[in-house]
């Protein structure tokens, strides 16, 4: 029996168990994949929102807001890259400088600092490489970058490090009511839990209407990408956004967290909730989204991977957070799209919040440490690369030559919690795959790797989902 179940491994129910983690509870987060950041949280543009594009007085502009001023400690707790850039909102002609105007008033109405409008030369002045047709640009300085996939992974360590379980492979295929109670099943395999936490992501509808009548529908959205070469990494140093449109915050071009620069998203609804594959039409368009904002920068030439991501459009046109009616203690977090990442920390504080309400028994645990130490080896000192060597050899072979990471980062980053037991698990965790071949040279090394530490075959490592084997038998 378990205090609560949080359906869901994204950065909401990783968040979500982290802060529950804080509290004498018995905690498990569940999930369809076999990792954790799986889906959305692994395919995003990995922005910290300033908050000044929700609407006044939605829950979207209330918990951006919070969750962006938490992110500093945060991300120093869980030893994952965050950087306040600041973001800048681009007007090309006299419209768009009186929207910008508009967003500047919506962003002081939802309490959000450090805002002004730039004129044409005091953008140029800060950003060289932008498209000299601008007019001006609105200025966020609180907007930042993050590693999604990190921080995810962090989130659910510092949960599983304070007592919470994780159960992967677990897909939810129907949940009763018995005995005043959740039973949450999978297959053969079913948990017990007094409270429920939703938070599928583009599944969460399904996951509700298993509970109670439908209130809410998710259309999912396809959003393209370019990961572009470390070299054209200093092009911008700042978010670059266009005006807004109905559908989104339009196509950006921004650093990221590790020194690459992203282009996209396009904006595509698409039938079904996973295919993420790509399309030459919706490239082009994030291809040439890019070019509007900066002129020079080719997203086709320095392009070392293409993806997608899908994000969960619910038709409330606001984040659905709140107890389900007619299902006691089954509490949803859907529809969360952007700038979900950004109010993930405080999505879980409200969702505690709701929790005590309904009578859940909060006894703060004398224990919790919410400290997750991570050092990857290329971030060290000479001298502290030495001694690591010293103490552990495995740190003095280096697997990924692109970013630099060596045989002792992989094997941390399998045997932590949640550990990789996957390509794309170990690329997510410490970068190897990440740079400019992708894994053209150390991907069959890491598959090595992790069939030694697993005690499996190379035949029976995957790239990622259940079925996405590499290697078949041997040929020779």
């Amino acid at each position: 029996m378990y205090d609560v179940a949080i359906i869901g491994a994204g950065v909401i129910g990783a968040a979500v168990a982290r802060e529950l983690s804080r509290y004498d509870l018995k905690i498990v987060a569940l999930d369809k994949e076999t990792d954790v950041a799986a889906c959305t949280s692994k395919a995003n543009s990995g922005i910290v929102h300033a908050g000044f594009d929700p609407e006044e007085g939605t829950m979207m502009a209330k918990l951006n807001a919070e969750g962006n001023a938490m992110y500093d400690q945060m991300c120093e707790e869980l030893s994952v890259p965050f950087q306040r850039n600041g973001s800048l909102v681009i007007a090309f002609d006299d419209d768009q400088l009186a929207h910008i105007g508009k967003l500047l008033r919506r962003g002081l109405a939802n309490g959000i600092p450090g805002l002004s409008i730039l004129s044409r030369e005091e953008l140029l002045a800060r950003e060289p490489a932008v498209n000299p047709e601008a007019k001006g640009a609105l200025l966020a300085e609180t907007a930042g970058v993050v590693d999604p996939m990190l921080l995810t992974i962090s989130l659910m360590e510092s949960a599983m490090m304070n007592g919470a379980e994780c159960r992967l492979g677990f897909k939810v295929e129907g949940i009763r009511r018995e005995e005043g109670c959740w039973k949450v099943i999978s297959g053969d395999s079913a948990i017990i839990a007094e409270n429920v936490i939703n938070a599928a992501g583009v599944c969460s509808d399904d996951i509700h209407n298993m509970v109670a009548e439908p209130a809410f529908k998710i259309n999912t959205r396809r959003g393209h990408y370019f990961l572009l070469d470390k070299s054209l990494g200093a092009a911008v140093t700042h978010t670059l956004f266009p005006c807004p449109t109905k559908i989104g915050k339009g196509i950006l071009v921004a650093p990221t967290a590790h020194g690459n620069l992203i282009v996209g998203p396009s904006s595509d609804e698409i039938e079904g909730k996973d295919d993420v594959a790509t399309t030459e039409e919706a490239l082009i368009k994030a291809a040439e989204g890019a070019k509007l904002l900066t002129p020079k920068l080719s997203a086709w030439r320095s392009n070392i991977r293409n993806f997608t991501g899908l994000r969960a459009e619910p038709d409330t046109e606001d984040f659905v957070i709140q107890e389900v009616a007619g299902a006691p203690r089954f509490i949803d977090a859907a529809g969360i799209k952007s700038p979900g990442l950004t109010a993930a920390p405080a999505i879980a504080l409200h969702i505690v919040s709701i929790l005590k309400e309904l009578g859940l028994a909060l006894n703060p645990k004398e224990s919790f440490d919410p400290i997750v130490k991570r050092e990857f080896f290329n971030e060290l000192s000479e001298e502290e690369q030495a001694a690591l060597i010293e103490k552990n050899p495995l740190y003095g072979r280096v697997i990924c030559r692109c970013e630099n990471v060596t045989e002792g980062d992989i094997v941390d980053a399998i045997h932590r919690r949640p550990g990789a037991a996957t390509l794309d698990g170990v690329k997510r965790r410490c970068r190897a795959g990440m740079g400019r071949c992708q894994g053209g040279f150390c991907g069959p090394r890491v598959q090595e790797i992790l069939a030694r530490e697993l005690g499996v075959s190379m035949v029976d490592i995957v790239l990622e989902k259940k079925n996405s084997y590499i290697l078949t038998g041997e040929t020779k």
